[in-house]
This record gives structure tokens, C-alpha cells and sequence, in this order.
């Protein structure tokens, strides 16, 4: 293949789509067949709002008609049109090499990327380490450069990986659960290399990675787009490790909901934080992983009776979700006027939340048009913050409604100051302090008010909310974000993520060269040139999952 210097970028003659099976009416499952749809046209030739992968053409409303090979994604493709075109910028070059840089090798091939090569600062800790979560933005950047084998070569060894006996103590953990990390040992003597895992034993709290697994199937289906290679996943392996981790999160208990219950820093949020229970970054990324593998698993034995579960799971949990995690003016009026202490099904206030415990901010954040997913809702809790990930991973996935996935578009857009400030993104909103941060928190030094998870701003949610935006028709807020980042990223050094209400300054403890920083940048840039690329991490809204709810003013746009 014929490289380019000057951006890192590969020239790879574009592919044909593959067979998708996303967008299945759920109540016609077993029914539907499979089509090959070629893409014929350039993204040059449609218009914005049909950016979303869903392509309502020819009766096919159901599939998804915008596949993702991987084309090589540089500056002068048929794809960069003039509305939506832009010359690269100076620092790609940069963030390619930074990159590259970052990359690991076992046994002379590569399998992942180490979430920072800082070499100024002192402590290593585990950043020297190829962590399942932190690969993902690195995995789409090579897919969408037409490099898909260091995501296949990674794919594979975490799911060797997923067979180890994993132990805590002398607890064993669950067959499914995929490592937050992995790392190559080399024995100089021997000549000879290994891989070590941490499943959460080493993990500072020792909380094991519930994310990782869903972030697995979710990178599988993206490979499998990108290169049309439908083996992979359809290997025993594979399909034995989907079902592993299905296992895991739809294994029945006492749960009365359909969501799932979790421990504090579970996910990308690793610390205490006060996310316990049912956090809207865990939720969001169940909902998606499980129509990822809906598309994945094979019609066997096997295969069937986890696809039935699925359908049932997606159907409650998309019920639940746009019911009572939604949050907008109206429905934020509505628990103000709450009445408790409510008994018997007909309850209005099922949660039983004592309005009184509403925090005085949101009142204030909440604009008239617009609305998130909030953070948590429990048994007499609800967890009011904004946080970014669960909402754009929400819109993504389609577990928002396109009325909703608009709203929280327009909620961006009226507090842009609040939520991106001088540095896309804030993590979480607003940042908790005094002494509901000693409460929440234990008085953690890392997480104190604005800095890291406590309000930080973290550049790698860069390529997730560019997404979202493409998604939802609204490049120009992308366009926006990018910009900001691009004023400050390369000569702060590719910071981990930034403190401050704003996100003005570098993070206190921030790591420099922070590979998801920079592949994040990389994969927003790609995705906004040619927009063809979201179909590789994006799902259309599946009908028959429509819940029958009273639409408020905010929806209406």
C-alpha cells in the first residue's frame, strides 16, 4: 500500500458493504433476510439530515443502508465536499506519529495501543498498559485509515485473554468479564514475551471493568463493518465470547429493573464518584452492546436463546430508559410537583423521589428547549448530573429517540458554556464540591472540584460527541468543538484532560501524550470529512422499541 507522509494516511481502494443485520424489527427477528446493499453514492450528493445511518430508501427503513469500508480517509476524497470539507490540519501529521508511537507489539505483530507515552513523568502506574476502553478510539482510527489488523490482533488476544481464571482474593470472578488491561512482559533472558492481564485486582479500588466487555462487542461490530470480514465474528471463539458476556449482564437475580446494578468506578469513571447503581454510561453502552451482538450471533441453538433475550431485555430496557431517565423542562416540572409516599401500580412518582432533594442548579441548567439522559435513578435517588459519555453513546445506539437525541443536541448548544467551555468535554456537570465532595468522594485529592472525573474536561469525548452530531445533522456543532481542541491539544502536549470551569487549564495530575486523546482528535477529524465513517459505530432507531410516551415542548423543535 502507498503511504502518505504527510498525514499518516494509507490510500486503500474503497470495499464493498457488507451484510448488516442492525436495524431488524425485533418483533420479526428470526423472519428477516439478509441483504448486500452497495454504496453507490458519495456522501457528496445527500443532504445533512441524511447523515444518520438510517436511510429511509425503498422500503428499507429498517436496515442500515450507509456501510463503512475502509477507505482511506485523507483530505482530498470524493467524500469532502465543499460544505462539509476542510484542509487538514497542521497537527495531523502529529497525532499520527504520536500514535504510531504508542503502539504495541506481541511476537512482531501489533495488538493495541498504551494509554500514554508521557516520558516527563515520573510515575508509570498502569499507562504503560493497552486498556480495553482506551483502545477503542485508537481501533477506529486505524480502521477508518484502512489499517484494520492491529484491531483484529487485539480483538483476539482479549478474548484469549477472557478465558483466564480470574480471582480477587479468593473470589472468582465471572467466566464472561473481559480485563480493564493488558500488557506484554519481555523476558530478555528467555528471548521470549507474555501477556498480563488485570481483571480489577490491581485496579485501584478493585473494581472490575463492566464496561470492557460491552466496549469488545461494540469494537467487533465496528470491525466487521469497516472491512466486510464477517468471519471473525461468526468464528466459535467469538460467538463464545459474545455469550459470555451476555451471560453475565442477563443472568436473572432480584433486579426489578431492567437496567443494570453497578459498583463505583465500573467504567470510565474509575474512582468514587457517587455512580453506584444505575449509571447512564453502563446503561447506554448495555443497550448498544446488545444490539451490536443481535446483529453478530448466529441463528444455532445457542445463538437463538440469547437472541430472544436480547429482544426482550432491549424492549424493557428502552421502555425504561426514555421513561424515567429522561429529563427535560416539562418533565423536570413534573417531579418538582411530585407527590410521595405514592402506593399501589398507578403510582405518578414510582421512585418514590422527595422532590426536595432536586439540587438547585438544574433548575437554572435546564432550558426550555432541550433535555439529557440524567446520571442515576434508583429507589428515592435521582442522580441529576449531565454526564457526556452515556448521553452521546445514547444517541448513538439509538436507545434516544430522534426527538430526544435532538434535544440533547439543543441542550449543547444553549449551555455550550457550561459543557464545553474552552475544551471539549466536560465528563460530568456540574462538579460536586465541599462536603458533598467529602461525602461522595472520600475526600479524593484526584477528583477534586473541575479536575479529572469531578467536572473535568477530557478531549477524548471529542470523537463522541463529532458522532453524535453527524448523527443528529449537526456537523456545525462538531465543526465548533473541533476548533477548540485543535487551539490548544498539540502545544499542551496531547493532555489526558483539562481542569477548571471551563477547561482552561491542563489537568493537575494529567498524563501527557494520552493516546485516546490524540486518536480521539484523529477519529472526529475523519468522521466529520467523510461522514460515511459513523456507520461503524452508530445504529438506527428500531421501531418497534418506540415507546407509546406524551411528547414534551422540548421535543418539538
Amino acid at each position: 500500500m502507498e503511504v502518505t507522509r504527510e498525514t499518516g494516511l494509507r490510500k486503500v481502494s474503497s470495499r464493498c458493504s457488507i451484510p448488516e443485520m442492525d436495524d431488524f424489527d425485533l418483533s420479526r427477528l428470526l423472519d428477516k433476510p439478509r441483504l448486500n446493499i452497495e454504496r453507490k453514492r458519495s456522501f457528496d450528493e445527500r443532504s445533512l439530515s441524511e447523515l444518520s445511518i438510517g436511510l429511509t430508501r425503498g422500503g428499507l427503513d429498517t436496515f442500515d443502508s450507509t456501510y463503512s469500508p475502509g477507505v482511506r480517509s485523507g483530505f482530498n476524497t470524493p467524500a469532502s465536499s465543499a460544505r462539509n470539507s476542510f484542509e487538514p490540519h497542521p497537527m495531523v501529521a502529529d497525532a499520527w506519529e504520536a500514535l504510531r508511537k504508542s503502539m504495541v507489539y506481541f511476537r512482531g505483530q501489533p495488538v493495541g495501543t498504551i494509554a500514554a507515552v508521557d516520558h516527563a513523568s515520573e510515575e508509570v502506574l498502569n499507562y504503560d498498559q493497552v486498556f480495553v476502553r482506551d483502545f477503542v478510539p485508537s481501533a477506529l482510527a486505524f480502521l477508518m485509515n484502512g489499517e484494520p489488523d492491529i484491531v483484529k490482533n487485539f480483538l483476539l488476544k482479549t478474548l484469549y485473554l477472557q478465558g483466564w481464571e480470574k480471582r480477587i482474593d479468593r473470589f472468582k470472578l465471572g467466566e464472561g468479564v473481559m480485563p480493564a488491561s493488558f500488557k506484554v512482559l519481555h523476558d530478555p533472558v528467555r528471548k521470549t514475551e507474555s501477556l498480563v492481564a488485570d481483571f480489577g485486582e490491581s485496579a485501584i479500588g478493585r473494581v472490575a471493568p463492566v464496561d470492557s466487555g460491552f466496549w469488545w462487542i461494540i469494537l467487533l461490530r465496528a470491525y466487521t463493518k469497516s472491512t466486510g470480514d464477517l468471519t471473525l465474528a461468526e468464528t466459535p471463539e467469538c460467538q463464545k465470547g459474545m455469550r459470555l458476556i451476555l451471560a453475565l449482564c442477563l443472568s436473572e437475580g432480584f433486579d426489578t429493573f431492567p437496567t443494570l446494578l453497578c459498583a463505583d468506578g465500573c467504567s470510565m469513571i474509575d474512582r468514587r464518584m457517587g455512580v453506584y447503581g444505575y449509571p447512564i454510561e453502563i446503561q447506554s453502552l448495555f443497550f448498544m452492546a446488545l444490539r451490536c451482538a443481535l446483529s453478530m450471533l448466529k441463528h444455532d441453538a445457542e445463538g437463538k436463546e440469547f437472541i430472544e433475550r436480547i429482544v426482550k431485555r432491549l424492549h424493557a430496557l428502552s421502555f425504561h430508559m426514555r421513561s424515567y431517565f429522561w429529563l427535560d423542562f416539562q418533565q423536570l416540572n413534573d417531579i418538582y410537583r411530585y407527590k410521595t409516599e405514592e402506593y399501589s401500580h398507578t403510582a405518578v412518582n414510582k421512585f418514590n423521589v422527595i422532590p426536595d432533594s432536586i439540587p438547585e442548579w438544574v433548575f437554572d441548567f435546564m432550558p426550555t428547549r432541550g433535555g439529557y439522559f440524567i446520571g442515576n435513578v434508583s429507589p428515592a435517588k435521582m442522580d441529576f448530573r449531565w454526564f457526556a459519555l452515556g448521553n452521546c453513546v445514547a444517541i448513538l445506539s439509538s436507545l434516544a429517540t430522534p426527538e430526544q437525541s435532538i434535544a440533547i443536541m439543543d441542550l449543547l448548544e444553549e449551555r455550550w458554556d457550561e459543557l464545553v467551555g474552552e475544551m471539549p468535554l466536560k465528563i460530568a456537570y456540574p462538579a460536586i464540591e465541599s462536603h458533598e465532595w467529602r461525602i461522595v468522594t472520600g475526600c479524593d485529592p484526584k477528583n477534586t472540584r473541575w479536575s479529572y472525573h469531578n467536572g473535568g474536561s477530557w478531549p477524548v469525548l471529542l470523537w463522541l460527541i463529532t458522532a453524535a452530531c453527524i448523527k443528529t445533522g449537526r456537523p456545525q456543532i462538531a465543526r465548533r468543538a473541533i476548533e477548540l481542541a485543535e487551539s490548544r491539544l498539540l502545544k499542551d502536549s496531547w493532555p489526558e484532560y483539562y481542569d477548571g470551569k471551563l477547561g482552561r487549564y491542563v489537568g493537575k495530575q494529567a498524563r501527557k501524550y494520552q493516546t485516546w486523546s490524540i486518536a480521539g482528535y484523529l477519529v472526529a477529524k475523519m468522521m466529520l470529512e467523510d461522514p460515511s465513517h459513523l456507520g461503524m459505530i452508530s445504529l438506527e432507531e428500531d421501531k418497534q422499541m418506540k415507546p407509546m410516551l406524551k411528547r414534551s415542548s422540548s421535543w418539538n423543535c
